[in-house]
């Protein structure tokens, strides 16, 4: 039976309504019972908005970064989401800090919509929800989502689950370089900033980047940006920009790399495929999710703790032995091997459909 308080959400959304897309986040953020609805819904209409993610140690400048931004798209006529994701409060596990980059600037752009997100513990601080929340902003008619992380350091490479561009910001004298080096998120940056670019080091700081970007034997003969050669696929060649967030500077510059890098991913049906390979990763984890959830449902009868108590007294049972057991009896009853990969090619060929 179709919940009519869904149906009335996602409509209320797509005319616009603010109140109905907050309530619908706090719904997908909480797990509640109508979220599983909703988001089957936002999904059948909602088209993957283009997603930047925007990471980098604590410290760098992203939350003076974002609101410019931001800012510089809704002034070109795009409507822009910020997912501002927080540390998660221990008490009451929402985020920490709220909406604190509300405020940021003084100012909200009516095409702007900022909301803080809670970490909940997910990888590298990510919480697992953020690529579902980037299809309800679509929703509310949201073309363009900014996803600033909490700044996690080397657990920084989920954000590549989730975004199509990736902008990784540096500043001099915090080592965050030397730590992104070693994190393997050069790697998966597309555009790299040097933020703070008016202290000392930061001339210094874009030279050391360029410098190992240009290390990639692919990389050493090619020029920053968009690289398009006879015979050869087109190349990306991440650049490095120069911006001091708190006077606005270098602004305009970043986000025409960005904007160079969204159309380079339509070459290729290179945006057609970064989307395909977010929806595997979200089913993937979704069904671990509910394979556990299920899981420590069943561990908990009574009929299982005392077949548990019953065998870990017998002096032939251990506790590994013991768990291994329970597993194999608990999934025998499940679908078998084949039923499940047919299940995964089905939902697979659904996603690719034109």
């Amino acid at each position: 039976m179709v919940n009519p308080e869904v149906q009335r959400l996602v409509a209320d959304m797509k005319s616009g309504k603010i109140r109905a897309l907050s309530r619908a986040i706090s719904w997908v953020e909480s797990q509640t019972k109508e979220s599983s609805e909703l988001l089957e819904k936002v999904y059948a209409c909602a088209k993957a908005p283009w997603v930047i993610g925007i990471t980098g140690v604590g410290g760098a400048g992203k939350s003076s970064l974002v609101p410019h931004i931001a800012k510089y798209f809704a002034n070109q006529g795009r409507r822009v989401a910020v997912l501002a994701v927080d540390p998660s409060s221990p008490i009451t596990g929402g985020a920490l800090l709220g909406d604190r980059i509300r405020d940021n600037g003084g100012q909200q752009h009516p095409h702007i919509f900022f909301r803080s997100v809670a970490s909940r513990g997910g990888q590298g601080g990510l919480a697992t929800c953020v690529s579902d929340l980037t299809r309800v902003v679509s929703t509310a008619g949201f073309d363009v989502v900014l996803i600033e992380t909490v700044g996690a350091g080397q657990s920084e490479l989920a954000i590549l689950n989730v975004a199509h561009t990736i902008m990784l910001i540096h500043a001099p004298g915090l080592g965050d370089d030397i730590q992104a080096q070693k994190a393997g998120v050069m790697e998966i940056a597309d555009v790299l900033v040097v933020n703070k670019a008016d202290k000392p080091g930061a001339q210094d700081a874009v030279l050391m980047l360029q410098q190992a970007l240009l290390l990639s034997e692919k990389n050493a003969h090619m020029h920053e940006g968009l690289n398009l050669t006879t015979n050869h696929p087109a190349h990306w060649h991440p650049p490095v920009v120069s911006t001091i967030a708190i006077e606005g500077k270098g602004i305009e510059q970043t986000c025409q790399q960005l904007q160079a890098h969204f159309a380079y991913l339509q070459l290729d049906e290179g945006y057609e495929k970064r989307n395909h390979a977010h929806v595997m990763k979200r089913m993937h984890d979704y069904i671990k999710q509910l394979v556990l959830d299920r899981l420590a449902h069943q561990i908990q009868t009574p009929s299982v703790q005392i077949r548990m108590e019953k065998e870990l007294t017998s002096l032939t049972h251990d506790p590994l032995g013991t768990a291994r057991e329970l597993a194999d009896s608990f999934f025998q009853s499940q679908a078998t091997h084949s039923e499940f990969s047919q299940l995964l090619r089905q939902t697979s060929q659904k996603e690719t459909a034109p």
